[in-house]
């Protein structure tokens, strides 16, 4: 019998660059508010302020000493600190930020400029250095001792640190921020800044907008308020015009729920400063990045002609915020820069929508729809088990494309906890979180808590996760145990109707956690059609048939393969000897695997096939193989291997009792002790009754 050898998926190059954007700008985003405050002291109270005070501005003297003020030791003290202990804290918890606290003022102190730059790196490396010294004696203190080595270790260390940052780390810094600080007036001097848009803007669309704002435009731009009172990188990315002008193109020339939804995207992108909310409008239409790269540099020109900038960061990137933080001389330049970067969007998005065929854009919804079908990625119910999200175990690329990819987890109780995440956490999540919260609520479930979060700060705590499509990789590893959900759009995507109908049979009495699992765990065979009648089949299925789909002979206590591609011959190979499959039905399972990691957690490993497999099906029928030493599958350990293949959903009861046994470490303890086949047997059978 041939096999097929899969490559191992690979991350792509734009996630690990969303990865390393989040971790910068995870040092940043908490601390917004820090940087309005000093933002608001500074258009305050400096001396060209609106109300010039000068023990607080910091200009003039009293008593004959000069005066202090605020804004001079919040920008040079406060700010990098803050950012230290927050970049050390988000490596190892509050010793870790204490530690890289320290080590940021010897950076600040060695410098004497504002270390925004200085503060991003040493705060990580004193969590991490730290956290790295703490291994070295976990488990070898003695009783008592605990608090003096604790104590002292990071005083010691942090004192190395701080000596580090003084005389190593901040004449580099200082020297890149100058150096940087010069290409920027470069640029402006020679009328260059404006093409900085031909990569802001894709950039934005690709969900890189926060690393650029606050992992590099915020740091240089904060020592260009200092130094000039004002920034015109504030409002490089943080400009609102150019995704509104794209939004009113749609109101004039869009079709369908496009056009419909434009109105109520407009007033959350301008007023709400949910940048993200037009991502979805471009994504549909690639060709308006043209509109949205226009429209950025057109902004971008005004504010160098005007001269016009902001005193601190707008965050979220709000008329309101962008207004609040303009410096006192810069009105009428952010304002034209506002408007005039929203009617060149507008113009050439409107040309562009005008002079191109339509036939492709009906409306969000059907759009989503039509993804799913040309690439065989819809099915509600399997997003628990098989990790496919909306899509019943098909391609994940067609997960990506149609918002529905990500299930990794079992739902094995009512959902209680949800969240919805994104790169900020104060953006595109607070609005889907409140669309869906208003959904759920509305369906008579108000005890549902539904939050949004930072994907940098999610843990493995909620039942459920809705991510962008784009941003689903990101939040997997950190919520594993958690049914994931891929949207591709925030204002009306079909999946928030699916999460409702699962918390309705998750959370209903009689809809116990077989419908919740069933409704997440729909095995990659039924057709996309069968999704709303799937979740009940398992409920409904009589204990009984879950003998004829996992026999005796289906059971191994001991595979003989030693990786992931193997395991899934064999456990292929024990569907074939059932009659259950053709041989193609095992090439399609290599290649679901390829498309998306079946790997569950607590040491399973669910292989089965694509949707497109499901003619290489002759019935139903489930493989169980044990490997006590352990293999690897993609970098995790899987000691039990499931293969799955299913007509007409039988199988999902069976897929409900081995989600059960697999949330139960006291099952899995003794699933992982037993002797015989029967055991394995009689515990799912128990599961059953």
């Amino acid at each position: 019998m041939a096999t097929e050898t899969v490559a191992k998926p690979r991350t792509s190059a734009r996630v690990h660059v969303q990865k390393f954007g989040t971790f910068l700008s995870g040092m940043i985003m908490p601390n917004i508010g820090a940087f309005i405050a000093w933002g608001i002291i500074t258009a305050l109270f400096i001396e060209k302020g609106w109300l010039p005070v000068p023990v607080l501005g910091g200009f003039g003297e009293t008593g004959g000493k000069p005066n202090v003020g605020l804004v001079g030791p919040m920008i040079t003290y406060l700010l990098p600190l803050l950012i230290g202990y927050t970049g050390g804290k988000n490596v190892y918890d509050v010793r870790g930020g204490v530690v890289g606290a320290i080590g940021t003022m010897g950076v600040i102190v060695g410098a004497g400029i504002p270390m925004f730059i200085g503060a991003m790196i040493m705060g990580p490396l004193g969590g991490w250095t730290m956290k790295k010294i703490d291994m070295l004696w976990e488990g070898k203190i003695r009783p008592g001792f605990e608090m003096l080595v604790n104590n002292f270790s990071a005083g010691i260390w942090g004192a190395l640190l701080a000596m580090l940052g003084f005389f190593g780390i901040s004449p580099l810094v200082t020297a890149f921020s100058t150096g940087a600080g010069n290409v920027v007036q470069f640029l402006v001097n020679n009328g260059l800044l404006p093409l900085t848009s031909i990569f802001i803007e894709p950039a934005k669309v690709l969900f890189l907008n926060n690393a650029i704002n606050h992992g590099v435009l915020t740091p240089l731009g904060v020592q260009q308020s200092l130094d000039q009172g004002k920034s015109i990188l504030f409002l490089l990315e943080a400009n609102p015009g150019p995704g509104l002008g794209i939004l009113l193109a749609y109101m004039f020339f869009g079709r369908g729920a496009a056009k419909a939804s434009a109105p109520g995207a407009a007033i959350i992108h301008f007023l709400g400063g949910i940048h993200e909310i037009y991502f979805p409008y471009v994504l549909m239409r690639p060709l308006l990045i043209l509109a949205a790269i226009a429209g950025g540099m057109t902004g971008i020109a005004t504010l160098a002609v005007t001269g016009a900038g902001l005193v601190a960061p707008a965050a979220p990137g709000s008329i309101l915020a962008v207004l609040a933080q303009t410096s006192r001389d810069s009105y009428l330049g952010v304002i034209l820069s506002v408007v005039l970067a929203a009617t060149a969007s507008f113009l050439v998005a409107s040309v562009i929508m005008k002079t191109t065929k339509h036939s492709d854009e009906t409306d969000l919804g059907d759009a989503t729809a039509r993804m799913e079908a040309m690439k065989g990625k819809k099915s509600s119910v399997s997003s628990t088990l098989t990790g496919a999200g909306a899509g019943a175990g098909a391609g994940a690329s067609a997960g990506a494309a149609s918002g529905g990819r990500g299930g990794v987890g079992v739902l094995a109780g009512p959902v209680r906890n949800i969240v919805f995440a994104c790169d900020a956490g104060m953006g595109s999540s607070a609005m889907g979180a409140s669309v869906l919260r208003n959904k759920i609520k509305a369906a008579g479930f108000p005890d549902v808590k539904v939050t949004n979060a930072s994907i940098a700060s999610l843990s493995d705590t909620y039942d459920v996760v809705i991510t962008h499509q784009d941003l689903t990789e990101r939040a997997k590893p950190a919520t594993s145990s958690a049914v994931h959900y891929s949207v591709d759009n925030f204002m009306s995507s079909p999946r928030y109707d699916e999460i409702v109908e699962l918390v309705r049979e998750s959370n209903t009495e009689g809809g116990t956690s077989d419908a919740g699992t069933a409704h997440g765990a729909h095995a990659a065979e039924a057709p996309v059609d069968a999704a709303p009648a799937a979740a009940g089949a398992a409920a409904a299925a009589p204990a009984a048939g879950s003998s004829d789909i996992l026999a005796r002979e289906s059971v191994v206590m001991r595979g003989s393969a030693t990786t992931r591609d193997a395991a899934i011959d064999e456990a292929g190979r024990l569907l074939l000897a059932r009659g259950a499959v053709d041989e193609g039905y095992i090439a399609a399972m290599h290649e679901r695997e390829e498309s998306v990691s079946t790997y569950m957690g607590s040491f399973l490993a669910i292989p089965h096939g694509t949707n497109a497999a499901k003619d290489h099906i002759r019935k139903s029928a489930v493989s169980v193989i044990r490997y006590p030493e352990g293999i690897d599958w993609n970098g995790k350990q899987v000691k039990f291997v499931v293969g799955v293949a299913g007509i007409n959903n039988e199988h999902l009861h069976i897929l409900s009792s081995i989600a059960k046994v697999f949330t139960n470490k006291e099952q899995v303890a003794r699933l992982e002790a037993a002797t015989s086949e029967d055991e394995v047997l009689e515990l799912f059978g128990k599961v059953n009754a």
